[in-house]
């Protein structure tokens, strides 16, 4: 019997892609805007978090209490050796309890297309019920119905696409506020806890 893989490939690719994101800012000015909204040194859940870099060190740098959950082992050891201040689980973010906490903020980049359309639809619904009122939720998907492999692990990627994100966050009680796209060119959605 064929097991799962929890991090949809990333674990077996975990150094080349430490590698190439420790390299690249690409969206970090899009979640630092993001952050700007949040409430000052509040707590900010980053899901699909990998080795920490730049994101929850953008984060953990601007004074906000990062927790991390990423699937794969290899990038969540390097996640506790670069951010020891910053609390990380190695889960998949679908049956992550979340820390049994609530939070200011979420960030979910290069995540959620990842999972098949049921499992990115049950996590929008389960961030927006970890989210403080008031709370803002950004995570990264193409803005139309799509679907692409995934030039590192070879695993299919899909987009619900704006209309049924749009849906899927109504009704976990998250309305939709901005769509930023980053400088490379990837599409973000930021939603607002009501």
């Amino acid at each position: 019997m064929a097991t799962i893989d929890a991090s949809h490939g990333y674990e077996a690719v975990a150094a080349e892609y430490t590698r190439r994101r420790d390299q690249s800012t690409v969206g970090l000015d899009t979640v630092r805007t993001w952050s700007g909204a949040l409430t000052p040194g509040g707590t900010v859940l980053d899901l699909g978090c990998g080795a920490g870099t730049p994101i929850a060190a953008m984060l953990v740098a601007a004074g906000f209490a990062v927790y991390g959950v990423d699937a794969s082992p290899s990038q969540v050891a390097a996640f506790r050796r670069r951010l020891p201040q910053a609390q990380v689980a190695c889960e998949p973010a679908e049956s992550s309890r979340f820390f049994d906490r609530a939070f200011d903020g979420v960030v979910a980049i290069g995540l959620v297309f990842l999972l098949d359309e049921t499992a990115q639809r049950a996590l929008l619904h389960k961030v927006g019920s970890v989210l403080h009122r008031g709370g803002r939720l950004l995570f990264s998907a193409p803005h139309q119905v799509c679907s692409w492999t995934d030039v590192l692990t070879g695993q299919t990627s899909r987009s619900l696409g704006l209309e049924a994100y749009v849906a899927a966050c109504a009704e976990a009680g998250l309305r939709l506020i901005a769509r930023p796209v980053d400088e490379g060119e990837n599409h973000h959605f930021d939603f607002e806890r009501r």
